[in-house]
């Protein structure tokens, strides 16, 4: 009998956003890996699932892999990865332990289904389909700002917490000006779904009198490029072209430097 292993969304917040073959996958497999037992749980007692469950996250998920292989080696053949809320790898463990699945030529089957990125996008107006998603924004100003300044002309788009989103805020208006536009979402598919697009000072004044709760997502709008900048850029580069770098090395250089985004200055590179 063949081994299979799944990676199975779970909803980000309403109960009801799982798919029909999710819930059959998961009733049909011998065991569940997932991040907490207890929140895992409810899902399952929801929909009369059964399956056993180990309690697989960030802390154990490198213990854990030998034990999954075992069981799946040794007759509970079937066995599925979830997280707490939307799509496993996605800003949640699972990273190290489909690397270790992938060396033993284990079968693994991945789902479609609810993930916060994706829902928060489909939400929100934007100019192209180019974005760059960074998952949890670092605490420290200025990891942020290196990050922010690297997908300077991407629409960037990364998870905080309630506790630390004004203080991010501010780090953005404090160096890129109170009037970038961001788009702030609260509590996806559940009751108090909140979402706003504004100038970042706007909406910290929203926030300061609007009590923060929930998992949040955030985009920082594209910066429009200058052409000025482009043409300092341009000269840059020629300078670098003729001391032989390619232009790989150019914009990894460049990009360290100045903060500029990778892609647009390998693009101006090659043309």
């Amino acid at each position: 009998m063949s081994i299979e292993f799944y990676i199975v969304p779970t909803p980000i917040g309403n109960l009801k956003d799982i798919t029909y073959r999710a819930v059959e996958v998961l009733k049909s497999v011998d065991f569940i890996a997932c991040e907490d037992t207890r929140v895992t749980k409810k899902l399952l007692d929801k929909y009369q699932i059964t399956a056993k469950l180990i309690d697989c996250h960030k802390f154990n998920e490198k213990e854990r892999c030998e034990k999954i292989i075992n069981m799946l080696k040794t007759g509970e053949n079937k066995g599925a990865l979830v997280s707490d809320a939307g799509t496993p790898l996605i800003s949640d463990p699972g990273s190290i332990l489909i690397s270790e699945l992938i060396k033993e030529n284990i079968n693994i089957i991945s789902l479609p289904g609810a993930c916060a990125v994706t829902t928060f996008l489909s939400r929100i107006p934007r100019d192209n389909e180019e974005f760059a998603f960074i998952g949890f924004i670092p605490r420290e100003e200025k990891r942020q700002i290196e990050i922010l300044n690297k997908y300077k002309y991407t629409n960037c788009v990364f998870y905080d917490s309630p506790n630390r989103l004004i203080d991010t805020l501010k780090n953005i208006s404090k160096n890129f000006g109170g009037d970038t536009k961001i788009a702030v979402a609260r509590e996806l598919t559940k009751v108090f779904e909140e979402i706003k697009i504004d100038t970042v000072e706007n909406i910290i004044n929203y926030y300061n009198e609007n009590p923060l709760k929930g998992e949040i997502a955030v985009m920082v709008y594209a910066s429009e490029k200058n052409e000025s900048s482009d043409d300092e850029l341009i000269e840059k580069i020629k300078l670098l072209k003729e001391e032989g770098f390619s232009p790989k090395d150019i914009s990894k250089i460049l990009s360290k430097i100045l903060g500029e985004n990778k892609n647009h200055i390998y693009k101006l590179a090659i043309s």
